[in-house]
């Protein structure tokens, strides 16, 4: 087997101490089945990027983050990168225009879609009228929006074909955000929509019974906000295929930050993955790698170790160093940055290097900062299979010191 068994915790890849720390720590609390690291894994909030834990009966709001169902959508076109590539920087103009990077839309747009009947709208109902306003205005208002941070929409060429592919990564935004905070809040006694206190990256995670009234409002508002993140990288996409004047003959899309309800060894548990990408025998998913790195489509293999990863694996490169110390720390009175280790310079001539068509992005988000795809998929080759390869030619984040508050 290609990972190490270290006081319990199941690691892929090489073991990073503080990730190691939080998995232990998520390991201790509640009805752990088993607990996991991914090759990409890295420090998160109470739970690690990269980290899966399987629960008995229960669910983890803090496991599953703050931006609940981050994922991909990835769709193949009928286009040949060759032609495009005369038009490409027209086409990447066209891209940062039409799509709301950031924070705002770009355009007047009203996304009209039929999740917002949705039953499950019910739960927000319960905790209060207020709260469940406040939240559905905030969806309407945020639906097709990518925000900022690591989310892109991209351009890719599949290696051998010269296919051309679109990509996105963004979830639920600000309603998924709040919907988080807010169950933690109840769940501390605290109002929904009251602000939260300092919290510890290293704290224990928050779990709730699923049998419990409130495990089970969470556990549908998850899935509602699952919903609402494939409605908008749905639209996104869609945006982009009008673009270019073409169709998709392949879709891929799944989330990396969710619970799942799954049956393992003839049991049902709960699977949270937080940055894992969920790769049962037969099922296809996209992982990302940086601006100047590839991009890859997987397929879960039927092996004895992908059984034992609970069908789970990487769901990028994973950082190798913070935003503040790629970027600098940020003063936002006069919006200057101080002390980064990446220049500007040095991020635009890798992407010139790599032949990307870059708009937007700061050098927190620059290749330099994470590491390369494939290193983390050769930890995981025996649990997926590589089905395509795609390099970015274009690229379309939110600017560099845009300040989102659901970015991450």
């Amino acid at each position: 087997m290609a990972y190490q068994n270290i006081d319990g915790v199941r690691v892929w890849g090489n073991p990073d101490e503080g990730a190691l720390v939080q998995a232990r720590t998520c390991a201790e609390t509640g009805n752990v089945v088993q607990t996991l690291l991914m090759a990409d894994h890295h420090k998160g909030y109470s739970q690690p990027i990269g980290g899966v834990v399987v629960y008995d009966g229960q669910i983890s709001p803090s496991g599953v983050g703050y931006d609940i169902a981050c994922g991909n959508k990835a769709v193949r076109t009928s286009l040949f990168v060759e032609d495009m590539k005369p038009k490409l920087a027209k086409i990447m103009d066209g891209i940062a225009r039409k799509i709301s990077f950031g924070v705002g839309r770009v355009n007047n747009e009203k996304v009209d879609h039929d999740l917002f009947d949705d039953p499950d709208w019910a739960v927000y109902k319960a905790v209060g009228k207020q709260e469940h306003d406040k939240l559905k205005a905030l969806a309407q208002g945020q639906l097709g929006t990518v925000g900022s941070g690591n989310h892109f929409v991209d351009l890719f060429e599949e290696a051998g074909t010269g296919r051309l592919w679109i990509a996105n990564h963004f979830g639920s935004r600000g309603f998924g955000h709040k919907t988080a905070s807010g169950f933690i809040n109840l769940a501390a006694g605290r109002e929904f929509l009251g602000s939260t206190p300092g919290e510890k990256m290293d704290q224990p995670p928050l779990l709730l019974d699923l049998s419990s009234e409130l495990g089970d409002m969470y556990y549908r508002a998850m899935k509602l906000a699952g919903r609402y993140a494939y409605a908008g990288r749905d639209y996104v996409i869609r945006q982009v295929l009008a673009i270019l004047g073409t169709e998709a003959d392949l879709e891929v899309h799944n989330h990396h930050n969710y619970a799942w309800k799954e049956v393992h060894n003839g049991k049902e548990v709960i699977v949270v993955r937080k940055g894992a990408t969920p790769s049962s025998p037969g099922q296809v998913g996209f992982i990302g790698g940086s601006m100047g790195d590839i991009s890859v489509i997987v397929k879960g293999k039927d092996s004895l170790e992908n059984r034992d990863a609970y069908y789970s694996t990487v769901h990028g490169a994973g950082r190798i160093m913070s935003r503040t110390q790629a970027a600098g720390r940020m003063n936002w009175k006069t919006r200057t940055r101080s002390g980064g280790q990446i220049s500007t310079e040095q991020m635009m001539e890798a992407i010139r290097n790599f032949g990307v068509e870059l708009r937007g992005a700061g050098t927190d988000e620059s290749p330099f900062v994470y590491r390369k795809l494939q290193e983390v998929l050769d930890a995981h080759a025996e649990t997926i299979e590589i089905m395509h390869v795609l390099k970015p030619i274009g690229v379309c984040m939110a600017g560099a010191d845009e300040f989102d508050p659901y970015k991450d």
